[in-house]
Parts: structure tokens; sequence; C-alpha cells
């Protein structure tokens, strides 16, 4: 092996294995900064706020496992329905792959649930212990009463934000008021007090201690987003050729005058990154896209009167001053699949029918023939009532002239989210069949909403030809 071999693989594994270094990201000011605080706002207050909200006399958003009801809004899902969530889940890998071509590693930045509980930890210690320099001064410093006063204050703090983030998270999935009431009275299932307690401590470790490391080395986002880069994607890059040779100098003295590049070398863009990496090293997979250096760099260049973008949102090709091209083939291919998936979806959502019909012939005979010289088929109708509430049918067959059915026709009441199995037979003339395989229709419907619960379910009727 040669020796920039092994210098290499030295520095890898001194990377992977190396002790965590605690990073103090510096507080920052600027656009960027508002509207990741304005992102943090909106998905948080969405997601404690969303299992509080009643709608149609039940919980907006209630996943009930127990019933196997899914109650999104005025929809009522079952699990019959999984197709409708895969084809969401569709929906959600293309717009990230999309947007990530388009703008980078926004998803990351302002909306990934690692960055936003980061944020809210980091704005209740910052609360409670001070500024970055004054967490680093009290780490550094003696372990005394004060200091331990204040680490609890700040733990404490994070501990209850987790456990109400496990709370909420169960809510979800068990009634949240019925929840509220059982935490007050201490009469929790061990279900829910297993998974308020894990999901909140996993929050707890995540947010409040693991931070960049969890996007470095646990996320597979950082690894294959390169994948769908090109040199058209929006990244935040560092102007080489405007900012070097760096150095320090007095305010407001002109670039050119010192011999030096508009990079005051102030070190601020290191120090405000949250997973401490300095973005005037180029384009690297540990950036979430934050725009923390832009912020911070701007407010630098305006105090020392220089233009703003030594930092910024830009793309390789405008680095290199080429065109950028915005909307390129594989942006309108990914926005036709998503168009088309998106209108697939909402398609089968708006005709979809909460009734399905499995029909199952009886496989050990063929056919028999009655004694009145009919000829008989026997099938087992599973019938399952996916309404929010219950329901009585009636039920019609056709599709052959002088068929008769025997069984239950009338008045079938299942319940809601039942399943009941109907058997049936039919018999028919073997003069009226025309072939040894018929196709007959059954069509099941609601006697109390005929219009909106109705359906045609196709089947086979065997029997003999006669010649």
């Amino acid at each position: 092996m040669s020796d920039a071999a092994k210098q290499t693989d030295a520095t890898l594994d001194s990377e992977l294995y190396k002790k965590r270094e605690k990073l103090y990201p510096r507080e920052v000011h600027g656009i960027f900064a508002v509207l990741r605080m304005l992102a943090m706002v909106a998905l948080l207050g969405i997601y404690y706020g969303l299992p509080w909200v009643s709608w149609d006399g039940h919980q907006a958003i209630l996943f009930d496992l127990p019933a196997r009801k899914f109650h999104i809004f005025g929809l009522t899902l079952w699990p019959q329905d999984f197709f409708y969530l895969s084809m969401l889940l569709i929906i959600a890998a293309i717009a990230l792959f999309m947007f990530t071509a388009l703008a980078g590693r926004l998803w990351c930045g302002y909306a990934c649930p690692q960055t936003v509980w980061t944020e809210i930890y980091m704005w209740i210690e910052r609360k409670i212990e001070g500024t970055s320099k004054a967490q680093r001064k009290r780490d550094r410093g003696p372990r005394n009463a004060a200091y331990f006063g204040i680490k609890a204050a700040k733990h404490a703090a994070w501990l209850l934000f987790s456990l109400w983030t496990g709370f909420t998270f169960v809510g979800y999935f068990s009634p949240i008021h019925e929840l509220w009431t059982n935490v007050v009275t201490w009469n929790l299932g061990p279900w829910e007090t297993f998974w308020i307690f894990f999901y909140g401590f996993a929050t707890y470790g995540n947010a409040g201690f693991m931070r960049e490391q969890v996007c470095i080395y646990m996320c597979p986002y950082a690894r294959f987003q390169s994948a769908m880069f090109d040199h058209d994607t929006l990244i935040i890059s560092y102007d080489e050729k405007r900012g070097n040779p760096r150095g320090s100098r007095k305010r407001g003295t002109p670039s050119a005058d010192v011999g030096l590049g508009d990079c005051i070398d102030c070190g601020l863009c290191v120090q405000v990154c949250p997973v401490g990496i300095d973005i005037r090293d180029g384009l690297q997979y540990q950036c979430i896209g934050c725009a923390a250096c832009v912020d911070v760099c701007d407010d630098v260049m305006d105090k020392m009167g220089y233009p703003r973008g030594l930092v910024k949102y830009t793309t390789e090709n405008a680095l290199v001053g080429k065109p950028t091209h915005l909307f390129r083939p594989r942006i309108f291919v990914y926005i036709v699949i998503l168009t088309f998936v998106s209108a697939a979806l909402a398609y089968a959502l708006l005709t979809r029918v909460p009734l399905e019909v499995d029909i199952i012939r009886d496989r050990n005979a063929l056919y028999t023939e009655t004694d009145q010289g009919l000829v008989q088929n026997v099938y087992n109708l599973k019938i399952i009532n996916m309404d929010d509430k219950p329901q009585r049918y009636r039920l019609r067959v056709s599709g052959l002239e002088g068929l008769n059915v025997i069984g239950q026709t009338e008045g079938i009441e299942i319940g809601s989210g039942a399943v009941i199995d109907l058997p049936l037979r039919i018999e028919i003339d073997p003069i009226a069949l025309k072939a040894s395989s018929s196709e007959i229709m059954f069509h099941i419907e609601s006697e109390i909403e005929p219009e909106a619960l109705s359906i045609d379910e196709h089947a086979r009727f065997l029997g003999p030809v006669m010649r």
C-alpha cells in the first residue's frame, strides 16, 4: 500500500472513530434564520396542535389501531386502503427528489424533524444556559453548585418537553382527550406508557445530545443526496475567487488596498454551523443547507462595507461563470411524475367507495345438478363495510336469464369496519347456458345510501352446455 493510501486510511479512521467534540453553535440572525424559525413554529404547531382538533365528532387525525380505523379529517381509511398510503409515500419520495435536485438539502435545513427539534432544544438551552460562549465557559469551568443547578434546570426542561412530545405522538394513535385523563389519573396502559417514554427519550437523546451526529453518521439521506445533485442544483457555497486570499483588516478597509479578498477570516461561518464544518472548504456531505453561514457572513459584509453574497445560495455553474438552468429535463420529469401520481391519488380518493366485496367460488365442485335438473353454483361473499357507521345492504345478481339466488339478499346488516361471510347458491336452467363458463355480476348497494354505497363485482358461473 502506498504512503498516500495509508495516510488516507488513517485520516478516515480518525474521522470515524474519534471522540465527539461538543459543538456550541453561535446564535445567528438574518432572513434565513427567520425562515427556519417560522418553519419550526409552523411544523411544531401542526404536530402538537392537530391531535386536539375535532372533526365530525372525532379526532381530526387519529390512527385507531385497535379499531383498525384511520381518521384523516373527513376521511376514514381501513387496513384495506393501504394502497392510498403507498401512493402518498411515493408522492413524498418524488417530491423530496425533485426539491433536492432543485434546491439541494432544503428538507434537511428547514423541515427535517431532527433539525426542527434540535432548533427548539437549542433555543431552550440558550434561554437557560446563555449564549454559546457562556455555555463553553461553563463547561470548561469548575463543577460547582451553580453549574449543576443550571444543568439540572436545562435537562428538566428538556425532559418535560420530550415527554410532552412522546405524549403527543401517542395521541395520534389513542384519543388524546382520553389519554390526557389517563395521564392525570395515572391510569395509563402498558402500551401507552412504553411509547410515551420511548418516543420521549428518543427525542431527548437525538435533539439534546446526538444532534449533528444523527445527520453525519446515521441519516442515509446525506450519503445518497449527491446522486440527485447536478451543476444547476442550488447549494450554499463560498466564493473563493472573491474571498481569497483571506485575512483580517480594519473595518471599512477596501480589500484591494491590502491585497486580500473580501473574507476577513473571522471564522463566524464555522461558529454558527450546527454540524461544525467550514463552508470555505467547499461542498461537503455534512452540510444540511440551513444557511446560518449565509446570514452571519452577510452581517459581516454589511459591517465591513462589502457587498453581500460572499457565502450564498448559488450553483456550481454560476460559480464558474456559466448560466444556471433552474428548470431542466430532470425537473420536468419529476413534475410530470408528481402531477400524474397526485392526480391518480386524488381521483382514487374522490371515487373511493367504502365497501369491498370478495367473491369466492366453491372449488370442491365445478357445479352440481339439483333434483329438479337445475345447475347450481355455490359462492361465499366476504363483504367489508368500510364506512364509519353501520349499514344495511341488499344484493342483486344478473348476467344470465332466469337465474335464481338462494340465500339472504335483503337487509344484510354490517357494522362499521365489520366483515361478514354471506353464502349464496345460484341456480339456473341448463337450457339458458350458452357456454360452459358464463359471466355474472353481483351488485351490492346500501339500502340507506344506495347512490353513495354501491359496488359491482364480476364472477363466473360454470355448467354444462346443452347441445
